[in-house]
């Protein structure tokens, strides 16, 4: 089968590929031959020789030294282009660093408030930044600088890969950037200030999800469930007008689609993730099929219907992408009159991650105007870490909050002392990976009783189910990210065709759901991550791999430990002091491959994520 994208495509991934291999290189120094030719002649006089001899050294002596002299030629040159280009990385650094600050910390505001003014200025410095990445001299001098290969000090030649697909991206011409950041504002906009309508009154999502959670009447469960979908209908023009600008700035700049674009410059290889998500939808196909027997046997009893007769509605998330609290113990009662926010404070502090600072700075609790969801802000790369949530006393919110802040501590804990561009994740996916690493303990029933004092007898009674969760929540996971990976890989693709009939094929055949009556809508651009995140949900899926990758050697070869039974990390402060060292410390460092091999010993691989979940 011929790969998703064309020849040029082809030629920019190996180009970004080289760039890869060559920034993976290990942190050695540059030998120079330096002092090999000090002092030539003093040496040259010593040499006693006869007349023929004399001549026949001195040739090869003056072509030894011709040889040195190119060699220091070359060195010199070498030396002076990285000289040059440490200076040019000043200087865009220090046009680049504060502008992102401010526009990090607009973001913040805007999704805090729902203000027109702060999206408008955000869009205003997204445009500054965009338009710094998207200047052509400064871009023929990298490439410049790359072709030349003569940065070989390890972090200037990590900055300049980074560099170098930072720039590629943004070679868009003026009136076509300035086009997408509008519509991209916009539609988050649109987004960020929506309120559905629920019987003629606004609702929040943190109520949809209490209707979906607790609500048996199926017609009310299906209003609130429709009312999670409304502003898909709202933004879906502007946004697929946003696809379509998207698609024509990646073409300009040789690959087929935006899609294929983000991932090759965001240092990942499209044919490996269709080959990834091929083999994870055979792994996890038949497992996944008689779970959702079990689920809709026991979700149709507390309804009072037959299983034949499940919709969308009747499971407890708008897209089916959480498992349903529905075996023998609802996990929510735990939680109930609760402190999340204390107890994700007491968690991190247990195991030496401090986070008291990040809580005090976050904006925690729903309101009108705020964005309905969560996520994680690094505001200035120097400390400035927050986290926007809406929290309830539930195990969905117990489970986000100690994502988010997973999130939160990689980019608290990066070593300050490395250059600006390299104080962030090795790869988006991998700082996915530890929000879920820690996201993973709101349904561990070891971590359960330490942090909320429960018996033996509780602990044991969750035991029962707590593991069925988890191992059903990640089997689920895998069903939704092949949705969401294939649905985005196609609507790049082809942006013109019924996407509203396509994405519900692509529920039916991966999560097994029926498709509502009536003419399909655009429900599923109330995704919120196909307008604020694009391209990006697969590297959710990778993250759940690392999330495991790094638990089996934390458990194995950092604790020492023989199983993972009845372990939860809390209290270990070693777990806390292996992160910091070998993942949060490094910061992008090195790419993302060689980080996973130096703090793992091996290269990213699925086998643990399904030891640990796929039976």
């Amino acid at each position: 089968m011929m790969p998703p994208y064309g020849v040029s495509s082809i030629a920019t991934y190996r180009n970004c590929l080289h760039k890869l291999r060559r920034s993976s290189r290990s942190l050695t120094r540059d030998r120079t031959l330096r002092g090999l030719f000090a002092k030539p002649w003093r040496v040259f006089r010593r040499i006693r020789v006869n007349a023929f001899q004399g001549y026949q050294m001195r040739r090869l002596f003056f072509a030894w030294l011709a040889t040195g002299v190119l060699v220091l030629s070359a060195g010199c040159a070498t030396r002076h282009n990285q000289d040059e280009f440490s200076q040019f990385l000043q200087a865009q650094v220090a046009k680049v660093e504060p502008l992102s600050a401010r526009a990090n910390l607009a973001y913040w505001e805007a999704a805090t408030t729902g203000k027109p003014e702060k999206f408008e200025e955000l869009k205003q410095l997204q445009l500054q930044i965009r338009r710094i990445y998207s200047d052509a001299n400064d871009f023929a001098r990298i490439k410049r600088f790359d072709k030349s290969k003569s940065v070989r000090d390890p972090r200037l030649a990590r900055q300049l890969d980074k560099l170098y697909c930072a720039y590629l991206q943004n070679q868009i011409e003026p009136a076509l950037l300035q086009q997408i950041v509008e519509l991209d504002t916009n539609v988050q906009q649109g987004y960020n200030n929506f309120r559905a309508l629920l019987d003629g009154r606004p609702v929040t999502m943190s109520d949809i999800y209490t209707i979906l959670t607790t609500e048996k009447d199926s017609a009310k469960r299906e209003a609130a469930w429709r009312a999670s979908k409304q502003v898909g209908d709202v933004i879906v023009d502007h946004f697929l007008a946003l696809v379509r600008l998207r698609n024509q700035a990646a073409r300009k700049l040789g690959f087929d689609n935006y899609h294929t674009m983000a991932l090759i410059t965001g240092e990942q290889n499209p044919a490996d993730l269709d080959v990834l998500f091929e083999e994870l939808d055979w792994l996890t196909r038949e497992p996944f099929a008689r779970m959702k027997e079990e689920l809709d046997a026991a979700l149709a009893k507390s309804y009072g219907i037959a299983p034949k007769d499940l919709m969308p509605w009747h499971y407890h998330d708008p897209f089916f992408q959480r498992t349903p609290l529905v075996y023998e113990l609802n996990l929510d009662q735990y939680y109930k009159g609760q402190d999340i926010k204390v107890l994700v404070d007491k968690y991190y502090m247990s195991i030496g991650l401090p986070v008291d600072d990040i809580l005090a700075r976050s904006d925690l609790y729903d309101r009108e105007g705020k964005y309905p969801h969560a996520f994680s802000e690094d505001v200035d790369r120097k400390g400035d870490v927050r986290v926007l949530a809406n929290l309830q006393d539930t195990e969905r919110w117990m489970e986000t909050l100690l994502h988010e802040v997973g999130h939160a501590i990689y980019d608290k804990y990066h070593d300050p002392n490395e250059p600006w561009l390299l104080r962030e994740p090795a790869h988006s996916f991998t700082t996915e990976a530890i929000a879920m690493f820690f996201g993973r303990l709101s349904r561990n029933a070891a971590w359960m009783q330490t942090m909320l004092l429960l018996s033996n007898e509780e602990t044991a009674k969750i035991k029962q189910v707590s593991d069925r969760y988890l191992q059903f929540q990640q089997i689920l996971f895998v069903r939704w990210a092949l949705v969401m990976y294939n649905f985005e890989k196609a609507l790049y693709a082809s942006p013109d065709q019924n996407l509203n009939v396509l994405w519900w094929d692509l529920v039916e055949k991966y999560q097994l759901i029926k498709r509502p009556p009536g003419p399909p809508d655009a429900g599923w651009a109330s995704k919120l991550h196909f307008t604020t995140a694009p391209c990006y949900y697969h590297n959710y899926m990778l993250g759940e791999l690392l999330a495991s990758q790094l638990h089996h050697h934390i458990v194995h070869n950092v604790l020492k430990l023989e199983s993972d039974e009845g372990f939860s990390y809390v209290g270990d402060r070693r777990v806390g002091q292996y992160l910091r060292e070998n993942v949060f410390g490094p910061g992008a460092r090195y790419p993302w491959q060689e980080m996973i091999v130096r703090a793992t010993g091996e290269p990213l691989t699925p086998k643990y994520f399904v030891q640990q979940f796929v039976r």
